[in-house]
């Protein structure tokens, strides 16, 4: 079995990471790994970050992660550093609250198989794809609160979107690192400091003007002792 999860514990709780692609072997049918992964997931209480940066995947995997973290009592928060692609978007959908990174993309699109067989197997495949496309769009519908139509649509044209547009439609909830923007002097201020800049060097001319003003006068006092000594 090949872990593509790793769980950090730190001072604030429990961190879970997924990088990289989601279950590169099938969970169809596997009993072991989803349970090693509900047994970390339920090992502790407390509420739980999860990082996400990851194309996809196993669409069975990253539907059963999320029906798991969907049911976990405390809350689930989210945070896409790079992608949240495919499956990987779907795990995203499990997050009491959702934050994606400026530079950081979500994509979604339709699930896709490979079958082999008779006319009657192709069906068969486009069926079950049918089913798992509509099992999907009741993740995103239930997060983001669009039409089924519309959900349907972006993911027949592989939808991708930057932070803005990922807030925009409900997919995230906002976007990290917001309150480390740099502020932006306002006009008022760039005047401000010219003003107070103009008034220093006027400032200091006078300053000087005074200084030759006194240093004429105590030479004129000078001379003039002299003539009275003479």
């Amino acid at each position: 079995m090949r872990k593509f999860w790793n769980w950090v514990k730190n001072e604030e709780g429990r961190t879970l990471y997924l990088n990289g692609a989601i279950a590169e072997e099938t969970w169809l049918g596997d009993e072991v790994t989803p349970k090693i992964f509900k047994q970390e997931l339920l090992s502790e209480d407390g509420d739980i970050t999860i990082w996400i940066n990851s194309p996809g995947g196993d669409v069975f995997a990253a539907t059963q992660i999320y029906n798991m973290l969907m049911d976990y009592k405390n809350n689930v928060i989210v945070k896409i550093d790079g992608v949240a692609a495919s499956a990987a978007s779907v795990i995203a959908m499990a997050g009491s609250e959702v934050y994606i990174s400026p530079t950081g993309l979500f994509m979604i699109h339709n699930p896709m198989t490979v079958a082999i067989g008779d006319t009657i197997e192709m069906k068969k495949a486009i069926g079950m794809l049918n089913e798992v496309k509509e099992a999907i769009i009741n993740a995103y519908e239930l997060k983001t609160g669009l039409s089924r139509n519309k959900l349907s649509n972006l993911m027949d044209a592989e939808s991708w979107f930057n932070a803005n547009k990922a807030v925009e439609l409900g997919f995230a909830d906002g976007i990290l690192f917001e309150n480390k923007k740099v502020e932006v002097p306002t006009n008022e201020g760039i005047i401000f400091s010219r003003m107070a800049v103009t008034n220093s060097i006027l400032n200091k001319l006078q300053s000087n003007s005074k200084e030759k003003t006194n240093k004429v006068s105590i030479e004129n006092l000078e001379k003039r002792l002299n003539l009275l000594k003479v």
